[in-house]
């Protein structure tokens, strides 16, 4: 049976990310970056697909080991696992240097009581798993190591004790730590053509990674009650986030299913504009306008050309084509197919993308971030990009992939947009046509009104010529369309909760029983959708729901703070792509608003 979702722990260096299992096990890493082949793929089918298990040996005749604790250490992605067996204690200390100039993830065994048998087992797939490489043991710094070989790809594994290759092309084997002993495994990638990279000095990596880490979260701004779980979200966030680039990625993962056994999985690896535009606006709120700045730069640098062919994401820099394939080798996450890499969303025309990138680029200028030759022009052709498709339909904020539609969801954040071009101009001195903008915003409310609320359900509906409710609709407040207490938002939030809320209280995106979305129904509560709701009902005077609400999806993350897409309240666990960054950013403003830190909305 496949491991919990739950069960896995992020490390990252700020270029990609590895998921380590509790058990042990890296069954998911992409080389060089997040969105690069895969060298470790066991977590979307077996051992045979790559992976690295590094945990205490376990003989029948004895208990087997015990986790005892595991933990991020103090505010960084240095994780920490500390084993117990019949013999005695290790502590495993796994990390990916931020400060080194190539990718490495490196995982650390210290003694710390009586002596422990460790086992390692390491199966080396490039491509998805499905690549093996050539695998040989060379000389390396007066020692010896393993190094795997497949096309533009190279690994070496520097260990003091190195598993022996086996039959299947696996290495395995066995190493001995006493008490106050540590043995070091070092997991480094380069390209294939050239040498290899010097060894790396983990006493002063790990001293320069934790140091990143704790410095970058000290700058964190305060958020009451649930300041630890607002702290952690921003560092996944980070996490997330490609150094070199400022592209930010929604998951680090492909595939993880939103429904167990079902087709509703999707390659997250990729920069959406509007989750890194909202990652932005978390940012910001927080105290990280430099990280803000670094993201407009990715903008700009992504969007640059001509405005009718922007696109809701891109790579992670700036990459344009994310075709999307499936991998019929992999048979999924507890068999749930296809597994996909690419991802044909990027074809699709959303509405409210623009709007959400505008909104967050105001809330920098309200901050002081200052305008350049660049930046103004570009959102200025991203408003002309507004104008010319104002009429048209789409696919609404969850993709869907059935027919196009006039989404009362887009429709407000295309008002949002015309709405911050005339802010642009009117508070901040830039230079644009104010009074044309400001003319379509208008009447686009009017249209809005008149055909995005249904006044006989005292509702707005999830698309113009439908009477469905969606949580997107939560939304609303958020960009200054209505106030959070207006009657029509009250009756809105009224049938949300009638109609979305599943038996544990948490809220489905829209029902998937309507055909809107092109595939067979059925998925999990989405995170994000009920942190919205904590948020209305907090800025509505509904505190104790709030607080009841908020106490409760904090409890879905895990040991470590992290949380997935979905969450499956009938089994208790977690689903969709992991961690995610739409989830860890509503938490940060859900608890903001229990705070009682106002949003920049109006």
């Amino acid at each position: 049976m496949a491991t919990p979702i739950e069960d896995y722990g992020l490390i990252s260096d700020l270029q990609t990310g590895a998921l380590v299992s509790r058990n042990g096990s890296i069954d998911w890493l992409c080389l060089p970056r997040f969105d690069s082949d895969s060298f470790f793929a066991a977590l979307l089918g077996t051992e045979d697909h790559g992976r690295w298990l590094l945990a205490p040996s376990s003989h029948p005749a004895v208990a087997g080991p015990v986790v005892v604790k595991r933990r991020y250490r103090d505010s960084t992605f240095v994780l920490e696992t500390l084993w117990r067996t019949d013999s005695g204690e290790v502590l495993v200390t796994e990390f990916m240097p931020v400060s080194d100039n190539r990718a490495s993830l490196v995982r650390r065994v210290q003694g710390i009581k009586g002596s422990v048998r460790m086992y390692q087992e390491i199966e080396i797939r490039f491509g998805y798993g499905k690549v093996v490489p050539w695998i040989s043991q060379i000389r390396d710094d007066g020692g010896t190591a393993i190094m795997a070989i497949g096309g533009p790809h190279a690994v070496m594994l520097r260990a003091e004790s190195l598993p022996q290759v086996r039959a299947d092309n696996s290495h395995a084997g066995e190493f001995t730590v006493e008490a106050g002993q540590t043995v070091d495994l070092d997991l480094c990638w380069f390209p294939s053509h050239d040498s290899p990279p010097p060894a790396i000095d983990v006493d002063q990596a790990l001293d320069a990674t934790s140091r990143y880490w704790i410095d970058w979260a000290s700058h964190c701004l305060p958020a009451g009650e649930y300041d630890e779980m607002v702290k952690r979200s921003l560092l996944v966030l980070r996490a997330l986030t490609h150094q070199s680039t400022g592209g930010i990625v929604a998951a680090p993962t492909t595939s993880l299913p939103e429904q167990f056994g079902g087709e509703r999985n999707w390659d997250y690896r990729f920069c959406w504009l509007r989750d890194a535009a909202l990652t932005l606006e978390a940012m910001m709120t927080h105290g990280f306008r430099q990280e803000a700045l670094q993201w407009r730069n990715w903008l700009l640098r992504a969007v640059a050309g001509d405005p009718q062919h922007l696109q809701i994401m891109y790579g992670v820099g700036g990459e344009r084509e994310l075709p999307e394939r499936s991998l019929p080798h992999l048979p999924g996450y507890e068999a749930s197919i296809p597994v996909r890499i690419g991802n044909a969303a990027v074809e699709q025309y959303q509405g409210d993308v623009v709007g959400e990138v505008l909104v967050a680029l105001e809330k920098l200028r309200n901050r002081g971030g200052h305008e350049d030759n660049f930046s103004w022009p570009l959102q200025r052709n991203m408003l002309n990009f507004v104008e010319n498709n104002i009429g048209r339909k789409d696919h609404g904020i969850w993709e869907m992939r059935g027919e196009a539609k006039h989404f009362t969801h887009s429709r407000i954040m295309i008002w949002a947009a015309l709405d911050r071009g005339v802010r642009a101009v009117r508070d901040h001195g830039l230079d644009g046509p104010a009074e044309r903008w400001e003319k379509l915003r208008d009447e686009l409310r009017a249209e809005i009104m008149e055909q995005g609320f249904n006044r006989d359900l005292n509702s707005f509906t999830q698309t113009y010529d439908n009477t469905e409710v969606d949580a997107s609709l939560l939304v609303l407040p958020h960009v200054g369309f209505l106030d959070y207490g207006d009657e029509k938002m009250l009756g809105t939030v009224a049938r949300i909760e009638r109609d979305l809320l599943d038996d544990a209280g948490l809220l489905l995106r829209y029902r998937t029983e309507t055909p809107l979305d092109g595939l067979k129904p059925g998925e999990h509560p989405f995170l994000a959708c009920s942190f919205w709701l904590v948020e209305q009902y907090a800025r509505t005077g509904r505190s104790t729901e709030a607080k009841r609400l908020m106490d409760q999806l904090v409890g879905y993350a895990n040991d470590l703070g992290l949380l997935s897409e979905e969450y499956d309240t009938t089994n208790n666990r977690m689903a969709g792509n992991y961690p995610q960054a739409f989830s860890h950013l509503a938490l940060v403003r859900a608890a903001d608003a229990l705070h009682g830190i106002k949003q920049e909305s109006t």
